[in-house]
């Protein structure tokens, strides 16, 4: 297609660290023509760094918007989260009719901010509810249908329930395995084992946490069995954090590559740690992947024939291929 003499302009609403990732990564692909900005909901938005313009204001929850552990919401509301949605909400009012097409990628809280506001005839990006446990309800699919032109699924039976109260609703997978992004990071070059297994802790507040289960999980290895192991850093994450979590010492060996962050070591065992941003170069060195959900979940990542999770005496941390 000609590249149009009057660029179209495109906002992209994400609300979490994740979905700035996905959304960020669907943006760096549009064609020049189209013109976007991004307003994350939620954080600092670091996933749009280098690619586009922020606007909108900053929210910074305690829950960091993660609503999978029980209390969340109190914890939000106690620590003055409902502060930051009038703000929120009068930028959505204002940006009525600015753009020629508004994109939410996430759960239903964009939506639902969007409906609210007066959008309508937006592109709808569910990356969460994934057709088994979650659905939607009744009034999500109000909003769904009064707010939006497209919806793009997870699964079959999410789009057929939207496609029945006549929404164009269509089955795109799991659009984030689509959006993992790669950098300037060379894991192949530091694999010295038969197996190597990547460390997807997360990117919120229990990240350290989740790591440290991960480490007293490859710990009960006996030394010899031990993979390579290699550790996304999200943006937001202190490596010193996990360090004192894990008692492992940090060194500041670093190489000429930008995504490298040097190592977590205690002697007998080393994890090779990179930023997030290259996460697909330790996916694609790797033959396991070592994650905080449930098999279930990984089947609606890609994965057909996840193994059982590591048996440790805390919540399940699942171990994938």
């Amino acid at each position: 297609m000609a590249e149009a003499s009057v660029r179209l302009r495109y906002l992209f609403i994400s609300n979490g660290h994740g979905e700035d990732w996905i959304s960020a990564a669907i943006v760096a692909r549009l064609p020049k023509w189209i013109e976007a900005e991004a307003y994350p909901m939620i954080g600092a938005g670091n996933a749009y760094a280098n690619v586009c313009r922020i606007v909108g204001p900053r929210a910074s929850p305690a829950s960091e918007g993660w609503r999978n552990v029980k209390g969340s919401l109190r914890r939000d509301t106690a620590t003055g989260g409902l502060r930051t949605v009038p703000p929120a909400l009068s930028f959505l009012r204002k940006m009525r009719g600015k753009y020629d097409r508004v994109v939410v990628v996430g759960d239903m809280v964009g939506v639902l901010a969007c409906t609210g506001t007066g959008h309508r005839d937006l592109i709808y990006l569910d990356v969460y509810k994934t057709g088994a446990a979650r659905l939607y309800s009744s009034p999500e699919r109000w909003a769904i249908k009064r707010a939006c032109a497209t919806v793009f699924c997870r699964s079959d039976n999410l789009a057929r329930t939207l496609e029945h109260i006549g929404v164009d609703a269509r089955c795109a997978g799991n659009i984030m395995m689509d959006t993992i992004p790669s950098g300037d990071y060379d894991a192949r070059a530091r694999r010295t084992k038969s197996n190597a297994v990547t460390l997807l802790p997360g990117s919120r507040a229990l990240t350290a946490e989740s790591f440290a289960l991960q480490v007293d999980g490859l710990r009960t290895l006996p030394p010899d069995l031990r993979p390579d192991i290699f550790l996304a850093v999200a943006g937001s994450i202190n490596v010193d954090d996990l360090a004192k979590k894990t008692r492992l010492r940090c060194t500041s060996m670093l190489s000429a590559e930008s995504g490298d962050l040097g190592e977590l070591s205690d002697g007998t065992l080393t994890i090779h740690m990179a930023k997030g941003s290259a996460m697909g170069n330790l996916l694609a060195a790797s033959d396991w992947y070592y994650h905080r959900p449930a098999p279930q979940r990984c089947r609606h990542w890609g994965w057909a024939n996840p193994p059982s999770p590591w048996s440790i005496p805390r919540p399940p941390l699942a171990l994938y291929r």
